[in-house]
């Protein structure tokens, strides 16, 4: 018996209809990455594991696929890693290679490794597809892509504004309306950390600010007391979890909380400069908001962090997110070259717009006319006006086979093809076509030209 084919959990097979859509974001977003000024590099499917490895902290790590070695991989392991039959130990001896992670990584070894051939400040933009070993859900998946837009050899803030900028540009070119771009900054969380004295438990403390919204004050006040955090530093803390108002009154409360810290208040000077700047700017559709628990990317991330959500209304994670980092090629000996940068989530994304009912009703347009075909010398004859309509810009096709002309009639309406036209003996004699509207039934028998032109 033939064995039932099957995909891996956490991917998926797209048909022509949702290709067209994926393209569509692909092709807007791409859009909006050159206008901005972005140009586009590719970077390999697979990286060596080293390049990957320890880059994106212990939960990133254990959600990089690796490849295994090709040819005998087993013989090169030693006896004794083998019989401990440690998968972890012996990982590093059968698997020298790894599918990317992310695109953020690569693009600094990228950096790196053609440092010389780049003009810095370098913008580029990169749309390829990553993979995880994570738990497949809705809007989760183990093979997606990504489209990222980073700067790298710059400090300046006005490449934050300009990222805020690009967000919006994009979202309103989809004509989703709506978003909020949530923004945070490093070093708000470390003079928090610093203020409580709790400095060597940024992480446990921010994972735990993190979950204000999902789990309420109480329990995350728990959690902070769980993993060390003294009742007068959670006492301290008390104003954070009622930080409210637009972002400038956010502001001025952290600045109270934050005094104390030099690092804190760098932060606060950093988001207010964003935050003035896109006042005076302005923004199509999105909005800008500031969130003291977003603490997305704490391994790499030094300034700015972006997360976007949704319109109101729509249930799904982030659909974008990004951030500064000041020396992220500083892993691949490259110090002090610091960057910013965002990513687009197209799979959410996709999603949203189909719930939202946002894709136009041309993104799924393929083909113009289908030529019915009666018979060797009609489909020759055909083929020619195709040839014709083709390069008028106009999408045609023959139908391939002889056959009947109720299924050739039948394929076009599956198809969704608005127009067919017939050629037979008479047609051939004038030197006419007969053009069949498959929506009104109406039909006419038109010149080449006057085919052209009804179809353009």
């Amino acid at each position: 018996m033939a064995q039932k084919p099957s995909i891996p959990k956490g991917t998926r097979d797209f048909n022509p209809e949702q290709v067209a859509k994926r393209n569509y974001i692909f092709q807007t977003i791409q859009k909006q990455f050159e206008t901005f000024g972005f140009q586009p590099i590719e970077t390999p499917s697979f990286e060596n594991s080293d390049t990957l490895m320890g880059k994106y902290g212990e939960e990133g790590d254990r959600l990089i696929f690796k490849i295994l070695n090709s040819g005998d991989y087993l013989n090169k392991v030693d006896d004794g890693l083998y019989s401990e039959k440690d998968s972890n130990k012996i990982t590093a001896s059968i698997s020298e290679k790894a599918l990317r992670y992310d695109l953020t990584v690569p693009f600094a070894r990228y950096v790196v490794q053609h440092q010389n051939e780049i003009e810095f400040p370098f913008k580029r933009y990169q749309m390829q597809p990553v993979w995880r070993a994570d738990r497949p859900q809705k809007g989760r998946f183990r093979e997606f892509f990504q489209c990222d837009a980073d700067v790298v050899g710059s400090t300046s803030l006005w490449q934050e504004v300009e990222f805020v900028q690009l967000y919006d540009s994009v979202f309103s070119a989809l004509k989703l309306e709506g978003v909020t771009i949530k923004i945070n900054n490093r070093k708000i969380l470390s003079g928090i950390a610093e203020v409580i004295d709790a400095s060597d438990k940024l992480i446990d403390f921010t994972v735990a600010l993190d979950k204000l919204d999902k789990i309420g004050e109480e329990k995350v006040k728990a959690e902070m007391l769980e993993k060390g955090i003294s009742q007068d530093g959670i006492n301290t803390l008390q104003p954070l979890f009622t930080l409210s108002g637009d972002f400038n009154s956010q502001i001025e409360q952290l600045k109270t909380i934050l005094n104390s810290s030099e690092d804190g208040r760098k932060g606060i000077e950093e988001l207010a400069f964003i935050d003035k700047a896109i006042s005076e700017l302005g923004l199509q559709s999105a909005k800008l908001q500031l969130d003291v628990t977003l603490a997305r990317g704490l391994n790499y991330y030094t300034g700015a962090i972006y997360e976007v959500s949704a319109p109101d209304g729509v249930k799904m994670g982030s659909i974008g997110g990004g951030g500064r980092y000041d020396d992220l090629t500083g892993i691949f000996g490259m110090p002090d070259m610091s960057g910013v940068g965002i990513s687009f989530g197209l799979d959410r994304i996709y999603l949203v717009l189909e719930e939202l009912n946002l894709f136009p009703e041309t993104v799924t347009k393929n083909i113009d006319v289908l030529f019915i075909n009666f018979g060797e010398a009609e489909a020759l004859f055909s083929l020619k006006a195709i040839k014709h309509l083709r390069r008028q810009g106009v999408n045609a096709e023959l139908y391939p086979d002889d056959a009947k002309m109720k299924k050739q009639m039948n394929h076009a309406n599956k198809r969704h093809i608005p127009f067919v036209v017939l050629v037979g003996d008479n047609e051939m004699e004038q030197d006419t076509y007969t053009l069949k509207n498959m929506i009104s039934g109406e039909q006419f028998e038109l010149s080449l030209d006057a085919l052209t032109q009804k179809l353009t």
